[in-house]
C-alpha cells in the first residue's frame, strides 16, 4: 500500500493526513473527514452528485484523487453555510423556491452554482442552465433550481448595494 502525507483546507479547517495514492477525494472527504455531505452517485463523474470546489472551482470528488488535492483548499456542501449555522444566500434561496426534493443531487448543485455566482453575479436563465448541465437531478425538473440561482444572484447584487 502506497501511502502519501497531504495536508488541505476543508472548509476553513487544515488537515495533515496519510492517504493511499488510489484514494478518491469523495472517499477521504466521506471516510476520513466524516464529511458526508459529498453524495457518491454513479462515480464516473457523469451525474455531478459529488462535486467540490477545489480552490473555488467545480471538481468531481470521484474522479479526483486525495493526493492530487494536496495544498488545495477545499470546499463541500458542509462548508457553504455562515459560521455561525445559518445558510448561505444561495442555500435560503433553494429552500424559498424549492429547489430541493429529495436532496440527494443538492450538494452538487448547490457548491456547482456557488462557482457560478462568485464568477457571475447577475446570470442570464440560459447561463445558469448551462453551468448546472453536469449536475443530474431526478425529481425537481430544474426549473426550482434554476429560479432559486436567479433570487440568489438577485439578493446577492442587492447587498452589494
Amino acid at each position: 500500500m502506497d501511502l502519501h502525507r497531504i495536508k488541505v483546507h476543508v472548509n476553513g479547517k487544515a488537515y495533515e493526513c496519510e492517504v493511499e495514492s488510489r484514494r478518491t477525494l469523495a472517499d477521504f472527504l466521506r471516510m476520513d473527514l466524516s464529511l458526508t455531505g459529498t453524495h457518491l452517485g454513479c462515480e464516473h463523474g457523469v451525474c455531478g452528485a459529488c462535486t467540490v470546489l477545489l480552490n473555488g472551482s467545480s471538481a468531481r470528488a470521484c474522479l479526483t484523487l486525495a493526493v492530487q488535492a494536496d495544498q488545495c483548499e477545499i470546499t463541500t456542501i458542509e462548508g457553504l453555510a455562515h459560521t455561525d449555522g445559518t445558510l448561505s444566500v444561495l442555500q435560503q434561496a433553494f429552500q424559498e423556491c424549492h429547489g430541493l426534493q429529495c436532496g440527494f443531487c443538492t450538494p452538487g448543485m448547490l457548491t456547482t452554482l456557488t462557482e457560478l455566482l462568485n464568477e457571475n453575479l447577475s446570470p442570464t436563465e440560459s447561463q445558469v442552465r448551462e453551468a448546472i448541465t453536469g449536475n443530474l437531478c431526478r425529481c425537481t425538473g430544474y426549473q426550482a433550481i434554476v429560479e432559486a440561482a436567479l433570487l440568489a444572484a438577485q439578493k446577492l447584487r442587492d447587498q452589494r448595494v
